[in-house]
């Protein structure tokens, strides 16, 4: 008996939910670092590897799960996802030693996939004039909660044990799981075709392999032979994936769907728009609590330089449903350009005027602003311009793209912040700020120019995969 389809507002609540979860586990680590080092030992560089493991496991998942809802149904891997991510946070918070923590908070990373799942959920069951709002919301859902992660995060680690970050953490994540299993119907939308192992394990390989070496450059050293090494494996391996996927008959991802122009192009303005965004969202607190003396900064506590995010916040809250009314009418195409020139002049605000604490909070509202109308645009795009049997691991790489921008921007931000201090102190000089906010406001600006290039045209026809084994 064909189940009861929900109604989309009921739908849009539980996703929403499962989404705002995962976002606030991926930002609430900020600040607890240092805490994590010195309560359960080990060195400054495995501590965040509590980020690090986090942000790799979900950049390896993300896909997979997305492309295993295309074919098995949506809710059934979406299930899986959250219960992964359920004992991942329940784990973290029982952890007993540093090692043990970080291997939970990789097995949290498959919660990933929540998102792509989600919005292929989205594109099922909503009518399709709803489709671009709700995508707008959920994706906005990313930045909302990741602020609000950095906010809760500094009261609970100036007030509490650091556990209760993932005791308070697992909640919504079990909730939403109760809800999925409850109320979202299996999607009757399905990609009937074979699991492609070796597809998964050589992409698996490659974004391991590119993601540590991101991630572990600055501190390895990027000249070094384990970075280069690492460099040159994931290049490998991302040859031989391509190539793999070419020849197979039912491919996890299709090459083609990925090198159709929109998709490649949306893609592209993703990897820079999560450079732009990761790179001001962890310099702005960073740049909040250096001390008065060195001549600039507030001297903000964790849970004040947290607050200085929350106008970012409620731009992000209000604008992706805005961007979905706005494409609906326009295109999407067009929230997705005016999103990225106001991210790039708020960073310019940024390193230019930001003696003023109210500086900071506007700058920080239109920043929040325009990613909520740029990260709603995208995956609109992208959902556009694939088969409807291809949005859960079209969106997926889509969310991979986002990540690897983003993990670039924080490695270039640290940078700037290291090579550059205050003589005898270890706090950054003004000028290692100011450069990275303008490199933020030239990334911006580059998206949005990509952005306009951007023309939906249909994939070229091709066979869908259930004909692809028929034939």
């Amino acid at each position: 008996m064909e189940p009861r389809r929900q109604h989309y507002a009921i739908t849009l609540a539980i996703l929403t939910l499962a989404g705002t979860a995962f976002a606030l586990q991926q930002t609430m680590v900020f600040p607890a670092l240092p805490t994590f080092q010195r309560e359960l030992g080990g060195s400054t560089a495995w501590a965040t590897w509590v980020l690090t493991g986090f942000l790799v496991a979900a950049a390896v998942a993300t896909p997979i799960l997305g492309r295993l809802g295309d074919q098995y149904g949506k809710e059934r891997v979406l299930l899986v996802s959250l219960a992964l991510f359920l004992v991942g946070s329940a784990g973290a918070a029982a952890a007993w030693n540093l090692w043990s923590l970080i291997g939970f908070r990789a097995l949290a990373g498959a919660g990933g996939a929540v998102f792509p799942l989600s919005f292929a959920i989205i594109r099922d069951e909503f009518p399709p004039e709803r489709v671009k709002v709700g995508i707008g919301l959920l994706s906005a859902v990313f930045g909302v909660g990741g602020g609000l992660g950095i906010v809760l995060s500094g009261v609970i680690v100036d007030n509490l044990s650091w556990r209760w970050l993932f005791v308070l953490g697992s909640i919504p994540v079990a909730l939403s799981l109760v809800l999925v299993r409850r109320f979202i119907p299996e999607s009757p939308v399905r990609s009937p075709s074979r699991v492609d192992v070796p597809g998964a394990l050589l992409l698996s390989g490659a974004l391991v392999a590119f993601m540590v070496a991101l991630t572990e450059g600055e501190r390895w050293g990027w000249a070094s032979a384990r970075i280069v090494g690492l460099a040159v494996s994931a290049a490998l391996l991302f040859v031989a994936w391509g190539q793999v996927e070419l020849r197979t008959r039912a491919p996890m991802v299709d090459m083609r769907m990925l090198a159709h122009r929109p998709v490649l192009l949306t893609n592209l303005t993703t990897l820079i728009a999560g450079f732009a965004l990761f790179s001001c969202f962890v310099l702005v607190p960073r740049f909040v609590e250096v001390p008065e003396s060195s001549g600039y900064g507030f001297g903000a506590t964790a849970t004040g330089a947290g607050l200085y995010l929350l106008p970012s916040s409620l731009g992000l809250l209000f604008s992706g449903p805005a961007a979905g009314l706005l494409g609906r009418r326009f295109g999407s195409k067009w929230p997705l350009v005016g999103g990225m020139l106001l991210v790039s002049l708020a960073a310019l605000v940024l390193a230019g005027a930001h003696d003023e604490p109210w500086h900071i909070a506007a700058a920080t509202g239109a920043l929040g602003t325009g990613l909520g109308f740029a990260f709603a645009a995208m995956v609109a795009l992208i959902a556009e311009n694939v088969s409807q049997t291809e949005t859960g691991i079209a969106t997926g790489m889509n969310t991979v793209a986002r990540m690897i921008g983003a993990v670039v921007g924080g490695q270039i931000g640290a940078a700037l912040l290291t090579a550059r201090t205050v003589g005898g102190t270890p706090f950054p000089a003004e000028s290692a700020f100011t450069t990275a906010f303008g490199l933020s406001a030239a990334a911006a600006l580059a998206a949005a120019l990509v952005a306009l290039s951007i023309s939906a045209r249909p994939p070229a026809r091709r066979l869908e995969p259930a004909e692809a084994l028929a034939d």
